[in-house]
């Protein structure tokens, strides 16, 4: 049966189950995983504002969420669980996995965001809920209700998709997050004595191949900094050779911040008049809580990951369609990645990002 009630919809919206108290949601991954998934649980939440929102994802989603407004009511991180959840270094241990799963219970309505339910579907099924959605691939065990999972679709769309299989009608479309008090002290201090407007440039990425070349975000960085702006350089305490690199090859007075917490990074973020960088978790959030931002893209990945919007949004494409090293189609998800990390956004230039970084600067 498919819910009638006028209003935008990203496919069918299906009827909402009753005496839904307590819904869990699966969304392992990165930060910019669990922002695809904020408008499918904002969905939820006003499709059942009387239940607890309990997101099954990781330690970091935990601390962005901590002392913030969302429409989730706690984050339960993951137990190391093979083809769901894997940290480095971590064994498997199957009574503390049970032990998880008993925690949770009872669980009414289990939501799948976790990719094509080959792993994610029977993982949600040891929490024996009455319900269960989520996308499937042909291999993969049947929810109650399911859309197949193709992997060209938008991460926000397929998400807002699969909620709407719970009744769950879209609020917002691009993913959002409460600036608090607290992240707004946390930048004062980190940084101090900086011009405004002030430029944020994060040069990492997950996959090697989504980053542009250091050299070309130490330039428009220096180009920026030149012209009065201030501009930081930011990553996580891995990324630090790369984010020194990038601030060291610009000069002074760039400035690099790799120890960033997580309340000062949002504050950081919510500071920066135009953010420059790649398909990224930052990017992802940057966008999230205003910021407007120019990325560089790969042209599979605008498919999944996107900004849905240009007047604050602005996107510059590579059209590489083949590995730079080995001539290997990138396009065909049926074929194993090739062993190259080399860039597959390099073609970029920098006059185009510089530009769009200028004009969003000017106000246009």
């Amino acid at each position: 049966m498919v819910n009638s009630d006028a209003g935008p919809a990203v496919g069918p919206i299906e009827a909402k189950w009753p005496d839904v108290r307590r819904i869990a949601v699966l969304r392992g991954g990165g930060l910019g995983d669990l922002l695809f998934a904020v408008p499918a649980m904002a969905a939820l939440r006003a499709a059942y504002p009387d239940a607890e929102i309990v997101l099954l994802g990781t330690e970091l989603h935990r601390e962005l969420f901590a002392g913030r407004p969302s429409p989730v009511t706690e984050v339960r991180p993951l137990p190391p669980y093979e083809n769901v959840h894997e940290p480095a270094g971590k064994p498997f241990d199957a009574a503390e996995q049970q032990a998880w799963f008993d925690a949770l219970k009872p669980v009414d309505l289990a939501v799948q965001l976790h990719g094509g339910g080959r792993n994610s579907n029977p993982f949600l099924r040891r929490l024996e809920p009455r319900y269960l959605v989520g996308a499937r691939t042909p291999d993969a065990a049947e929810a109650d209700r399911w859309l197949p999972f193709r992997y060209y679709q938008h991460e926000v769309l397929r998400a807002l998709e699969v909620a709407g299989l719970a009744g769950a009608r879209p609020v917002e479309l691009e993913p959002s997050i409460a600036v608090t008090d607290a992240d707004r002290a946390a930048a004062d201090e980190v940084l101090e004595g900086l011009p405004e407007p002030l430029v944020v440039v994060h040069p990492g990425a997950g996959d090697p191949r989504r980053r542009w070349p250091a050299e070309r975000f130490a330039e428009i960085a220096a180009k920026l900094a030149a012209g009065g702006r201030g501009v930081v350089v930011i990553g996580a305490p891995d990324e630090r050779e790369l984010v020194e690199r990038v601030a060291g090859l610009a000069g002074p007075p760039v400035r690099a911040l790799t120890s960033l917490s997580m309340s000062a990074l949002v504050g950081v973020l919510d500071r920066c008049s135009a953010f420059a960088g790649n398909d990224s978790g930052p990017r992802h959030l940057a966008a999230a809580v205003g910021a407007p931002t120019v990325s560089v893209y790969w042209m599979g990945n605008v498919v999944n990951a996107g900004p849905l919007s240009r007047s604050r949004h602005r996107l510059l494409i590579s059209w590489t369609a083949n590995c730079p090293v080995c001539g290997v189609d990138c396009t065909r998800e049926d074929l194993p990645r090739c062993e190259h990390d080399d860039s597959f956004v390099a073609t970029v230039p920098v006059e185009d990002v510089l530009g769009e970084l200028e004009e969003l600067l000017a106000g246009r």
